[in-house]
């Protein structure tokens, strides 16, 4: 199995053939991925490319890293494990809501 990595600062327009093809010049690619957004479909910016072996993905890293595709420059490095996720979310409401708590039906006592 080959080394994952992470491909950053990519043109929201690039494709994964795009993506395939120019890490494809520093090895064999097992799979090229760019990530979107779930409601939208946009790209994001960022995808994550699979070489067949880890001394490829390391040429590819040290190759393309800090270069530039599209007018943006590219961040290449080796993939991080994604974080587990937690459920929560939401956080707490504190506190109640505004309105006029005087008691006096929202209006001005008259002399």
């Amino acid at each position: 199995m080959g080394s994952k990595i992470y491909v950053g600062g990519l043109p929201y327009s690039a494709t994964e053939q795009e993506l395939s093809d120019l890490f494809g010049r520093h090895g064999a690619v097992a799979s090229a991925r760019i990530i979107t957004d779930k409601f939208t479909g946009q790209a994001r910016g960022f995808g994550f490319v699979e070489m067949s072996s880890d001394a490829e993905a390391q040429a590819a890293i040290t190759a393309l890293n800090g270069t530039e595709m599209g007018g943006r420059t590219l961040t290449v490095n080796e993939a991080r494990p994604q974080e587990p996720r937690t459920g929560g979310g939401g956080g707490g409401f504190a506190g109640g809501g505004g309105g006029d708590r005087s008691g006096g039906g929202g209006k001005r006592d008259r002399w």
